[in-house]
């Protein structure tokens, strides 16, 4: 694709009006998640472009992922009720949530941190994929601001791909710290990513709840 081909570190104002020469040839895409990527450094700190499309993410409190609205770690604890983007049937996809800004955006040590990993999802249904690191919820620390939580979709497109390591439930914390997204992808031959979305959220009275259960905590 056209936006695929960009040199990443073209001006704002070339990127953005590529994000919206690509609207005109893909009515799913948000103009708006275009945008918001750039501006919040998605692209180029995790990724080299745009994905194409949108990823849905809808949680059981009734909140929305909307383009990098602000959420609260409280209502993103549970596991989303809907995740949905637009994949062809009959291939296999990887999906991914990450945090790149941990324990803070301005100190990155040990992002970036998996906080949900699946791979040979069939045909866009993660929840018939191979969950590799079990979801779990936002944990900012107090005082290190908003931090950015990225879900991207990847097609794997010489089918099954098998992983080694990064096996984690929701109680362990150790197996997801110091992910790198990029030589993720490089070392399994997925390519940039088809969809995405994301939201940014900050310490709020969940976290340390969400802490005490965990097993270990560094």
């Amino acid at each position: 694709m056209f936006l695929e081909k960009r040199h990443r570190c073209l001006p704002q104002a070339v990127e953005l009006l590529l994000c919206f020469v690509v609207i005109i040839g893909s009515s799913e895409f948000s103009a708006v998640v275009c945008a918001n990527m750039e501006a919040n450094g998605v692209v180029p700190d995790i990724i080299d472009s745009v994905p194409l499309g949108t990823i849905q993410v809808e949680y059981p409190s009734g909140v929305s992922v909307n383009d990098g609205n602000e959420l609260t770690p409280t209502q993103v604890k549970d596991h989303p009720s809907v995740v949905n983007f637009t994949a062809e049937p009959e291939s296999l996809y990887t999906f991914v949530m990450i945090d790149p800004d941990a324990p803070s955006r301005a100190n990155p040590t040990v992002g970036q941190v998996l906080h949900w990993l699946v791979i040979n999802v069939p045909g866009g249904n993660v929840s018939e994929g191979e969950v590799l690191t079990e979801y779990r919820g936002s944990g900012p620390p107090l005082g290190t601001g908003l931090h950015r939580y990225i879900f991207l979709a990847y097609k794997q497109p010489a089918g099954r791909i098998t992983v080694d390591g990064l096996r984690a439930d929701r109680f362990h914390v150790k197996p997801r710290l110091m992910f790198n997204m990029r030589n993720f992808a490089e070392a399994h031959n997925i390519g940039q990513p088809v969809a995405g979305n994301f939201y940014v959220a900050q310490y709020d009275d969940y976290v340390p709840i969400a802490r005490s259960q965990t097993k270990d905590y560094p």
